[in-house]
């Protein structure tokens, strides 16, 4: 009976899977026009459209980051925190390394009452989270006095922005050091509306009033929120690798063993989520975009970067998210003028696998993207992919294979990568692939996927 279960259990999943599947291939629009039009919905603040789009393009293109994490800013912005907590989520589940969306994610965990997976992100993604923002973040995840600490820190080094400061302020509140919190505050904020700030404050000050000291700190109104649709779950569209093993184990369900046979062998490959857009560059992710609402007439944004001035990629590339949901920032009066902030250096990332110089691409072209095709759960199995990755795309001919072992929640992978690519390219490769139906994408090697580790990292000697 047990046996039974199980297979039906298999059988289902396969079968939402393939259903899912088949909307999204039938019906659904393309997804990059859907990804535009709820773009521009959320510029014109038409959150409803930008809803409707943004679903539409995730369910054509289910495992692309960058189209959840869009989703997430609409559902955000309509005052969905719980929806929008699943979709930033699944896009940081999916690749997304971008230092707004794990404060965004941060933002929207907290509002539902999660600080414990607020804090979470927040640690992972540190490098990438102005600290400035990373300190009020953790002192509304509860984590008050270490929030502190880090503004403090903050300002003694240089960042004495108003927003710093008052983001300090707001700690202090936040950690109960309320004469601490008016001193700091009236470096910003006449003296006529010092008592107002602080009330606004204090009307939010319970331990129970989470969702309200975020929904006021963004300037959204909460809605009752059933969730993201079931039908979007990132679990409904698995990779090719994982709907391979679930009919191996099907098939293997069929045969009756005998009672002494041995425990069923795990998994051969275990594939990773793949991003269908290229990493964003370095410099972005390092300076995630901050904002605020202005909620009177007496106040204006002090933001450290926003969205607008990032600069427009080349026309061969994919183009860059144009709206960013509000993240961490207290309002500053007009009286103090906005501070320009330059954007802070590129984390330190793990050290990213160096060809050999035995091994560069005899041929004229740049050699500064990989294409990641894969990842599984051993080295020797990495390898035997590759050849088949080789067998199935003449186009990899020529080109080196980059191995490199990454921890990824606990569970170490092998990713196998080809190098030897142009920006044009890798993109070309990857479009090669996902029409054949495998998953890929591509990214610059000087900012490989996180997770990489140090030991075990080898580069293989290009097929000739």
């Amino acid at each position: 009976m047990a046996r039974s279960n199980q297979k039906a259990r298999l059988v289902l999943s396969a079968a939402v899977a393939s259903l899912a599947l088949a909307s999204c291939t039938s019906s659904a629009p393309p997804a990059q026009v859907s990804f535009t039009k709820a773009q521009g919905a959320l510029e014109k603040g038409k959150v409803d459209k930008a809803i409707t789009y943004a679903e539409a393009a995730v369910l054509a293109s289910p495992r692309d980051p960058e189209y959840r994490a869009t989703l997430g800013t609409a559902y955000l912005e309509a005052g969905r925190f719980e929806s929008a907590a699943t979709a930033f989520g699944e896009a940081m589940e999916l690749g997304d390394i971008r230092g707004r969306t794990a404060l965004t994610f941060a933002l929207t965990k907290v509002a539902i009452g999660d600080n414990r997976a607020a804090v979470q992100a927040l640690q992972a993604r540190q490098s990438s989270v102005s600290r400035a923002d990373l300190g009020l973040a953790l002192a509304l995840a509860g984590e008050a006095d270490r929030g502190v600490e880090i503004l403090i820190d903050t300002i003694r080094e240089g960042n004495a922005s108003p927003k710093a400061r008052q983001n300090l302020a707001y700690a202090y509140a936040l950690a109960g050091n309320w004469r601490a919190a008016r001193v700091m505050a009236a470096e910003d904020v006449p003296v006529d509306q010092l008592d107002a700030r602080l009330s606004d404050w204090a009307a939010s000050a319970r331990p129970e009033d989470y969702m309200l000291r975020v929904s006021n700190l963004l300037g959204l109104k909460p809605v009752r929120d059933g969730g993201q649709p079931q039908h979007l779950a990132l679990a409904n569209f698995p990779t090719q690798p994982a709907l391979a093993a679930e009919a191996a184990q099907l098939a293997e369900l069929d045969v009756e063993k005998a009672p002494s046979a041995s425990p069923a062998q795990p998994r051969e490959s275990e594939s990773m989520s793949f991003a269908n857009s290229q990493p964003e560059d370095a410099s972005v992710s390092a300076a995630p975009a901050v904002l605020a609402r202005s909620t009177t007439p007496a106040q204006v944004v002090v933001p450290a970067t926003t969205p607008s001035p990032v600069a427009a990629p080349a026309p061969a590339q994919p183009p860059a998210p144009r709206f960013v949901s509000n993240a961490v920032v207290q309002n500053v009066p007009v009286s103090v003028p906005a501070p320009s902030v330059a954007a802070r250096p590129a984390p330190k990332r793990a050290s990213a696998p160096t060809r050999n110089a035995g091994s560069a691409p005899s041929r004229a072209v740049a050699d500064t993207h990989h294409v990641q095709l894969g990842a599984f759960n051993s080295r020797q199995v990495a390898e035997q992919k590759w050849g088949e990755f080789q067998r199935r795309y003449p186009s990899l001919k020529g080109h080196d294979v980059v191995i490199t072992e990454a921890e990824v929640n606990g569970r170490t992978f092998f990713r196998v990568a080809a190098a030897g690519f142009g920006s044009r390219s890798a993109r070309s490769l990857c479009g090669t692939v996902k029409a054949s139906g495998g998953g890929c994408f591509a990214y610059a090697k000087s900012s490989p996927p996180a997770g990489a580790v140090k030991r075990d990292v080898r580069v293989a000697a290009r097929t000739r």
